[in-house]
């Protein structure tokens, strides 16, 4: 009678433990680092719909001359994130995984108001994004939030 208790309760443990160890380990929040200064600017959000990666914004870092609840105003009049909340706004669309990265997504900048084709990929405990403007792009070091 215990054998027949045992088993399922032993399988439903199996499944989330399994389920668990499985998870992507890019989804998660991230600290987004300024190029320049060094400098964290956003939290992003990484979740997975489906089998593809999207990246919201949920906490920014204005600096003291900087609106502390910025618009998307630079962005294209055509996007439907143009003069838009930048918190809580989705960065990163439609990332599909390729081998060890994902890719064939875009990115954009809402400082810049640019839409990037994007490309990411864990190095050790840190996220690397990627961004490409024709043949040109720049890479950005992002750390895990913990």
């Amino acid at each position: 009678m215990k054998t027949r208790f045992l088993t399922p309760v032993f399988l439903a443990i199996l499944i989330v433990s399994t389920s668990a160890w499985a998870q992507n380990p890019i989804v998660g929040k991230w600290k987004s680092i300024d190029d320049k200064s060094g400098a964290v600017r956003s939290i992003v959000e990484i979740t997975e719909r489906g089998s593809k990666l999207y990246g919201r914004i949920v906490k920014i870092f204005p600096q003291p001359h900087e609106d502390p609840d910025p618009l998307c105003n630079e962005c294209s009049s055509d996007d439907d994130r143009y003069k838009k909340k930048i918190l809580g706004m989705e960065i990163i669309r439609d990332m599909k995984k390729n081998d060890q990265e994902y890719a064939g997504g875009h990115i954009l900048d809402p400082e810049v108001g640019k839409v990037y084709r994007c490309k990411i990929w864990l190095e050790g405990e840190t996220l690397k994004v990627r961004g490409y403007l024709g043949p040109f792009f720049r890479t950005q070091t992002w750390q895990k939030v913990p």
